[in-house]
């Protein structure tokens, strides 16, 4: 399981695996403590991901992390665990971010291995200079109170260096273009497959990349299967930077699966395509830039000390891109698609509902 998911597309090297990161956060929570449970958790984070990434999750999955509960309460995995005397409802809690210990932090929080490790060897494997962080610099200002993981001042410099290489990832490489075009392709492949009842979501959840891929290419009567394999990616039709949109836009677009391939289907329609011909992607990770660890001796967070507060929206918004990828030629109107994403869920649902045009006659 490839842990950028489609990324290879655009950067060649970008193969490595979810199998490689969980080493390497498993060793970076070695480097902070030796609790077995704490090592264990670092190491089993990934253990309910889908293939290729998030992308499934934004299709309407479950998240990866209650995924994780079945492996570790039932199978080979959970027998293993018992017979070592681990607690698998602590391993859970750390991995769920849910855990009252002041070890929570470092496997699910602000600042965890799993981001130190991530950043880190995405970059490296992409072949991007955007990820470069000091890694030994941040563990050895971290340090463990009774209230959770604290980060020493000398360690902030290093800490702004880590977020400002995750908002340029996203920016970069997590949103690129292409690998968004490839993402969008994928949910609709997968959402069809399982509304036809060709793959269930739990077939899903324990395939590999290639097992899934396979599958799809079998039973593929959409025709996203091939174009993906034989990367012939639908085009971007409209890219406009967040930062040149209405300050309020609504949140359907990234939160609700169900609505958006209902919109683009009437979008679809409406611009005289073919269904499935059009996508909508306007991506948001608005707690791209959140970091709540306190500073030791010092009042306040490490985000208010690197005056977070006031940038951190527009940095996500300067990370944002509204896109529409379609895959024929279609004349899109750019000021339509941006009044469409400022309307509620509840306007946009009547529309639809009422068969109403989503694209307004002069917008």
């Amino acid at each position: 399981m490839r842990q950028l998911g489609h990324a290879f597309l655009v950067y060649p090297g970008a193969t490595h695996t979810r199998f490689e990161h969980a080493l390497g956060t498993y060793h970076l929570a070695g480097r902070v403590t030796q609790d077995r449970d704490v090592r264990l958790a670092a190491l089993l984070h990934d253990i309910g991901h889908y293939p290729f990434s998030h992308a499934l999750e934004e299709a309407g999955l479950p998240r990866h992390e209650i995924l994780a509960a079945k492996h570790l309460r039932t199978g080979p995995l959970a027998a293993v665990l018992d017979g070592l005397g681990v607690s698998v409802e602590r391993l859970l809690q750390l991995i769920q971010g849910s855990s009252p210990s002041p070890f929570a932090g470092i496997v699910a929080g602000s600042l965890d291995v799993d981001k130190l490790d991530y950043l880190s060897r995405d970059a490296t494997m992409c072949g991007v200079p955007y990820g470069v962080i000091d890694v030994d610099r941040l563990l050895t200002s971290l340090t463990l109170t009774p209230h959770g993981v604290a980060l020493h001042a000398k360690g902030l410099a290093a800490l702004e260096s880590l977020l400002f290489a995750k908002y340029q990832m996203y920016r970069n490489v997590y949103w690129h273009h292409a690998v968004r075009s490839a993402t969008a392709m994928f949910k609709r492949l997968v959402r069809h497959a399982i509304a036809t009842g060709l793959l269930s979501a739990d077939e899903i959840a324990i395939a590999t990349d290639d097992g899934l891929s396979h599958e799809l290419q079998t039973h593929d009567d959409t025709g996203l299967a091939r174009a993906l394999r034989e990367r012939r990616l639908a085009k971007r039709g409209l890219d406009i930077p967040a930062t040149e949109l209405p300050a309020e836009t609504a949140d359907w677009p990234s939160r609700d699966p169900d609505l958006l391939e209902r919109v683009e289907t009437r979008l679809a329609r409406e611009l005289g395509l073919g269904a499935g011909q059009l996508f909508l992607d306007f991506p948001a990770k608005p707690e791209m830039l959140d970091v709540t660890v306190p500073v030791v001796g010092r009042s306040g967070s490490a985000a208010e000390h690197l005056g977070l507060p006031r940038v951190a929206t527009e940095l996500h918004r300067a990370a944002q891109r509204l896109r529409v990828f379609v895959l024929e030629p279609a004349d899109i109107p750019a000021r339509a698609v941006v009044e469409l994403i400022t309307w509620p869920r509840e306007e946009v649902e009547a529309r639809l509902r009422e068969d109403q045009t989503l694209l307004r006659v002069g917008a």
